[in-house]
């Protein structure tokens, strides 16, 4: 394998594995304060100790969530160096508002949140919470808002560097100019400019708008989808744990009150993620017709589109190995797609109607023809599925995703009804102990749909690394050789090993104690007190 697949390889594990916490902290900082707030209105003991529970929990995630996390930061550099040179000037600020404003924010209060029980009051212990809890969303929108300009690249355009000698003459910065004065130069290229391989040590996108790459086509649907997950993932993590000490008839008070909030928390969120997820969808279709094309194996473009339900695809070559296109076996519901992609419910006949692009016509020739101007009709048809992603794999991380997150969704509203109807207590129940099973490999399940979501969010923008401008095999570094790539491949392996084994012995350790020995109803002594001045500061009781 080249460097670009290695470097893909690498990228996608460790992003991979950091991914199993950021969606874990995000939601859990909403139940964290959630909980608090119980805690402040009723002043209850219970609500205490489950704070100071799902705290430690909390305050375990973020500690293996950072430690795995840098090493993203420095692969841009190692591996992605070209790409980090050409979007340096856009990608770059959002990740350092990230670093600057949102991980401080969170990590600064985070001390307050930990270690504050017994030196700060209870009411700027919430706002520690909550001022937690912002930071980590604050975090979530600039790494998402830096990848959504990724996929929907707007506010920008490409620039040339060239030297340029006192009479005004441009040379290539390749150009050995001897001893001749020259200064550099950014030249604008014309809008429509097709980035060519050998532009990739002088040409690079320059911002225009900061607002406009902030805001651009994806951002807000992108944000809201996986902030939504984030929310459904935690509330899974609390109804997963609840339910353990259910079936094992520990801490009922606790676990009780701890599946009522989770299992609000995440029918709401699950609510919530149809409307997000089928604005992002319709996003997708606007801007990325490739993508849509590829996550429903639509091949030709027609009317009363059918969406895929389940099935697979497998490519379609020809006598030399070459993909000419895509076999799919799927059972559909014909006219829904059509329908989803116009948003129009009030009229679903007309609807119907809607035109959908696939993959035969997708990019169009225009498109090719930019970047093949020398090729005929015919030899722009076989350069086509060139341009497609790895088809049979997004389909099926697509299809994983929706399926997952609507069986979630019948487990929440299910857990609904039984917490209503008093069923959910009755553990004696086989019908109670089984859902409660079920509730205990929910974390599991939201994780695996978390995880293929970003697989066909990424793998779906694929042969680009940004969409229409610049391609993942040109975005790599030149001075790594795909040894020492692989070499890294397996370290890291080895050590997320023994990361994912730390953090499991830790959190089964924290379960096991549970929310604390003794009795929760009874509020332990807090050892702080106002100080009697106007600034109402608080300090330790001695």
């Amino acid at each position: 394998m080249d460097v670009a697949v290695l470097s893909r390889i690498q990228f996608a594990l460790t992003a991979s594995f950091h991914f199993l916490f950021p969606p874990m902290t995000i939601g859990l900082g909403v139940v964290l304060v959630i909980i608090q707030g119980l805690r402040l209105k009723t002043g209850t003991p219970l609500y205490f100790h489950m704070a100071r529970f799902w705290t430690r929990v909390f305050g375990l995630i973020f500690a293996i969530g950072v430690a795995s996390g840098i090493v993203l930061e420095f692969e841009f550099g190692t591996n992605w160096a070209t790409y980090s040179r050409f979007v340096g000037d856009i990608f770059g600020s959002p990740l350092a508002i990230e670093g600057i404003y949102a991980f401080f924010l969170e990590s600064g209060f985070l001390a307050l949140l930990l270690f504050g029980w017994d030196r700060i009051g209870p009411r700027m212990h919430f706002v520690s919470t909550f001022l937690v809890a912002l930071g980590a969303h604050f975090s979530a929108i600039w790494i998402l808002v830096a990848n959504s300009w990724m996929q929907t690249p707007t506010g920008y355009h490409l620039a040339r560097s060239v030297k340029v000698t006192a009479d005004g003459t441009q040379h290539p910065l390749s150009a050995d100019l001897g001893s001749q004065a020259f200064t550099i130069q950014e030249i604008a290229l014309p809008a429509g400019y097709v980035v060519q391989p050998e532009d990739l040590q002088s040409v690079r996108a320059v911002i225009d708008s900061f607002s406009e790459a902030i805001f651009n086509p994806s951002t807000l649907t992108r944000l809201s989808h996986t902030i939504l997950a984030c929310w459904v993932t935690s509330a899974c993590l609390v109804i997963a744990v609840s339910a353990w000490y259910l079936l094992r008839n520990r801490h009922l008070e606790f676990a009780k009150s701890s599946v009522r909030i989770g299992l609000a928390f995440g029918t709401i969120a699950m609510l919530l993620q149809f409307v997000a997820a089928d604005a992002t969808a319709r996003g997708v279709a606007d801007h990325q017709p490739t993508k849509l094309a590829a996550l429903e194996g639509l091949t030709t473009t027609q009317s009363e589109a059918p969406l895929s339900l389940v099935g697979w695809v497998s490519w379609d070559r020809d006598e030399k190995g070459n993909v000419v296109g895509i076999e799919k076996h799927a059972v559909a519901v014909p006219g829904l797609l059509s329908l989803l992609v116009s948003g129009d419910f009030t009229s679903p006949e007309t609807g119907a109607e809607t035109v959908v692009a696939g993959l035969a016509d997708l990019p169009t020739d225009e498109f090719l023809a930019t970047r093949h101007p020398d090729a005929s009709k015919d030899e722009l048809e076989s350069i086509r599925p060139s341009y497609w992603p790895n088809v049979p794999v997004v389909f099926q991380t697509y299809h994983l995703m929706i399926a997952l997150g609507m069986a979630l969704m019948g487990v929440a509203l299910l857990g609904c009804v039984m917490w209503k109807f008093g069923w959910l207590w009755n553990t004696r129940s086989a019908l109670t102990r089984t859902y409660l099973w079920v509730c205990v490999s929910s974390i599991f399940l939201a994780h695996i749909a978390t995880q293929a979501g970003w697989f066909t969010a990424e793998m779906g923008l694929q042969p680009w690394v940004v969409y229409g401008v610049l391609k993942t095999c040109e975005a790599v570094s030149r001075a790594v050789a795909a040894p020492q790539v692989l070499v890294s491949i397996f370290l890291f392996t080895l050590v997320y090993l023994l990361h994912v084994t730390l953090f499991v012995y830790l959190l089964a350790k924290r379960i096991g104690v549970g929310p604390g020995e003794g009795d929760i109803s009874e509020m332990p002594e807090e050892g702080w007190k106002r100080l009697g001045m106007k600034s109402r500061r608080h300090t330790r009781a001695g």
